[in-house]
């Protein structure tokens, strides 16, 4: 089970973007990264594929390492680490700093 999912509000705690909050919007656990809405955002050069077509510049989200990101408390406001609790038989996410579960 991850510590971060999609649709967590998370902050990027490493790299250009640092302090900046966002939430995400894919996980891929097997290269254990993260794309964050609006964050790390990357220029790609799209060649003209027809006559008559022009190229062009896009720009995207570009995944993040996981571990450069820590999840937002929904209590405090602030970025936590997560642990687990087993409460009738059931996993859940719990923060840190707080010790409160999340949602």
């Amino acid at each position: 089970m991850l510590k971060i999912k999609k649709g967590d509000n998370v902050e990027i705690i490493a790299g250009k973007d640092r302090g900046k909050r966002g939430e995400v919007i894919a996980v891929s656990p097997s290269n254990g990264t993260v794309t964050v809405k609006k964050l790390n955002m990357v220029t790609r050069h799209k060649k003209a594929r027809q006559m008559g077509q022009k190229g062009e510049r896009i720009t995207i989200e570009a995944p993040i390492n996981i571990s450069n990101v820590a999840l937002v408390c929904p209590h405090t406001d602030k970025p936590t680490r997560v642990g687990f609790v087993v409460k009738e038989g059931v996993k859940i996410r719990v923060s840190k700093k707080s010790g409160k579960e999340i949602e």
